[in-house]
């Protein structure tokens, strides 16, 4: 990566994505993308490897790629935890339907809207820094920042009221603490930056304490987001049935892919909760397959799509366009062009 970032739990530098070209006997073609992550999909580059070497091939080979759900549970149920796996092959799955129908694939799965407005994130760095690359991403059009934090509350306040000083009311504050907070301190922070307006407070307590997200929940007024929380569909409608959370985040690496997202979004709708979709350190190709199902859901109205930025020669990096923080896919078939 050409510069890395820190969040409350680790910091990274250098991150692996895999991808997967799928072929069919009359030469279509379908890629898919896995960004497997130890703490989020409890994989590395080398399980995905053999996961495709001794379950995607054997699976797949000589079959009909449009059986794509029936993969999809046969892949879950040979190890459910290979998360960026499943997403993966589900995401090729799509791309090849969407190449054979010669639609975009956000059209194939509905179409919703046609551009959406992404964040971009900032992870914990000192004050100077902070604003430095704030000012950055403000000079390349974004209105949308994400600010990572959780590790010293004073600090984050205070990064909060200089970035509210630097730019005013005219840039969008999030603030993701990573699981970084107690409940305490999670109340604390919102309290002290009321009048900064932050718009989404981000998974602020450790994932697995549903407890402890419903009482942020019942004591702040700015809206609660789970992200590390929400990994299967039963998180997510166990959350919502508890009132343990305003907003969910799906990411298609984190829940394994596209049909596990539309799953988790028909939860949050029925629930009337609010769907950003995000990402994890992905390539072009990850964040296309995002973007595409975001486009597709009326109930998707916040995108942080940003993982691929911080990438040094992403070789996928054509498959949409950014101007002024709004994403557009090329209205190329499938997830767009892909020549290498």
């Amino acid at each position: 990566m050409k510069s890395g970032y820190t969040i409350a739990y680790e910091s990274i530098d250098e991150a692996s994505n895999i991808l997967l070209k799928l072929t069919t006997s009359d030469g279509l073609t379908g890629w898919g993308c896995a960004a497997p992550d130890l703490e989020i999909t409890h994989e590395t580059a080398d399980n995905v490897i053999s996961n495709i070497e001794n379950l995607v091939i054997p699976m797949l080979s000589e079959q009909d790629p449009f059986q794509m759900v029936r993969f999809h549970e046969d892949l879950k149920a040979a190890n459910p935890q290979m998360r960026s796996t499943l997403a993966m092959v589900n995401i090729a799955l799509y791309d090849l339907m969407a190449r054979k129908a010669k639609l975009p694939l956000y059209k194939l799965l509905g179409g919703y809207r046609q551009k959406i407005q992404t964040s971009i994130t900032i992870g914990i760095e000192p004050i100077v820094t902070t604003l430095s690359l704030a000012k950055d991403y403000w000079q390349q059009g974004f209105r949308i920042l994400k600010l990572k934090g959780g590790l010293n509350l004073e600090e984050d306040i205070e990064k909060v009221y200089k970035l509210r000083e630097l730019f005013g009311n005219e840039l969008v504050l999030r603030f993701d603490a990573n699981q970084g907070y107690s409940v305490e301190q999670a109340v604390q922070f919102i309290k002290k930056t009321r009048n900064a307006e932050i718009e989404i407070l981000e998974q602020p307590t450790p994932f697995g304490n549903d407890e402890a997200m419903r009482e942020v929940v019942e004591n702040v007024e700015v809206p609660v987001m789970a992200d590390e929380s929400i990994r299967t569909l039963k998180d997510a409608f166990r959350l919502s049935k508890h009132d343990s959370t305003d907003m969910i985040n799906i990411k298609i690496m984190k829940v394994g892919g596209i049909t596990e997202a539309k799953h988790i979004n028909s939860v949050a709708k029925a629930a009337g909760l609010e769907v950003m979709v995000g990402c994890l350190d992905e390539c072009a190709l990850g964040i296309a397959a995002g973007l595409h199902f975001a486009l597709s859901r009326p109930n998707v109205e916040y995108a942080d799509l940003d993982g691929h930025l911080d990438f040094i020669d992403d070789p996928l990096s054509g498959l949409f366009t950014i101007e002024n923080g709004w994403i557009h896919p090329n209205d190329e078939v499938g997830l767009g062009n892909i020549n290498i």
